[in-house]
């Protein structure tokens, strides 16, 4: 019987609950009447030949109002912190945020030797820790647009020169920080790739601008191998490039195409056997343009519009691994 489940994420007090893809999964566990526990990162530790261990809190979901554009810390009741072997939990589900820094670097390598100690991570911190979100495209290039990956500006403007219309981007980013577009007048460019590589001394990522962004970069979840049969468009608004909820983008959901069903099952058995129990696929015309595995969100969306409950499919499918 699954009695503890573990979520490994940002401060709960921070949740916008009205979209927030972790709350849900928490208030899915919480209804089934298991026992849903919460710590940070830096709650997680070893020492010596302990298991490793974290201080974490047993939470209950309050009913309560869901509204939009406000953060509130009335969802959910906190027990008093307990130190505890993460492998007395049944499951630990690994929820937090880009960016993938040092720290988090360091918080896969801990979930690792848990890991080995019996503990049942998902998505797999090794797995994770394989597929930084922006390259792990590239080992999939029969499906993705034009991409280049380089600090040096010659390069890039090399680039630019072939494909005329172009993305530049950050490899660290989330919710389209730091993306910019870059027309045939090449306008700019030299001052993009100067900001973007920090005068090359960082990484970027450059793609061939897809028109099909004019009706959504979508976000396709595959949920243990599996696609969700709704993806979420999310649509650029007011002159904007970037159609990432964050950035203002307006998400409308929708049936999978052909095109990103072909996509997800290609994709699917390949990263669900590399222990990648979720992932959120993006999706742009024709072209898959990056692979999340470290938070992808969306359920309440397509939830709400669909009434495919996203959270209870994800439930049954990971308790059906333990």
């Amino acid at each position: 019987m699954i009695k503890n489940i573990l979520f490994v994420a940002d401060p709960l007090s921070t949740f916008k609950i009205y979209k927030d893809s972790t709350y849900v999964m928490m208030r899915e566990f919480f209804a089934r009447g298991i026992a849903v526990w919460a710590c940070e990162p830096k709650d997680i530790f070893s020492l010596s030949a302990s298991p490793v261990s974290a201080s974490m809190q047993c939470i209950q979901i309050q009913p309560i109002n869901v509204s939009s554009g406000s953060v509130q810390s009335e969802w959910f009741h906190a027990e008093s912190a307990q130190v505890r072997p993460l492998q007395e939990m049944d499951a630990v589900i690994l929820r937090q945020d880009p960016p993938f820094n040092s720290e988090y670097f360091y918080l896969t390598h801990l979930l690792e030797v848990a890991q080995k100690q019996g503990t049942k991570v998902f998505n797999n911190p090794v797995a994770v820790r394989n597929h930084p979100e922006k390259l792990s495209i590239l080992e999939f290039p029969e499906l993705t647009p034009p991409t280049l990956v380089t600090r040096e500006a010659f390069k890039v403007k090399e680039f630019h020169a072939q494909h005329k219309d172009i993305i530049l981007k950050p490899l660290d980013g989330m919710g389209g920080m730091g993306i910019f577009r870059v027309k045939e007048d090449g306008l700019n460019l030299g001052s993009v790739i100067e900001t973007l590589t920090i005068n090359a001394t960082q990484t970027v990522m450059v793609q061939k601008f897809i028109p099909a962004i004019a009706q959504g970069d979508k976000r396709v979840l595959l949920i243990d191998g599996v696609a969700v049969p709704y993806a979420l468009a999310r649509i650029p608004q007011g002159g904007e490039v970037r159609g990432n909820l964050a950035a203002g983008g307006l998400g409308v959901a929708g049936a999978l195409t052909k095109r990103e069903i072909e996509i997800a099952t290609y994709l699917g058995p390949v990263l669900n056997q590399r222990g990648l129990f979720l992932v959120g696929l993006d999706v742009i015309g024709d072209y898959l343009t990056e692979i999340n595995v470290t938070s992808p969100t969306c359920f309440q969306e397509i939830t709400q519009q669909k009434g495919y409950d996203v959270a209870k499919a994800f439930a049954d499918a990971l308790l059906k691994r333990l």
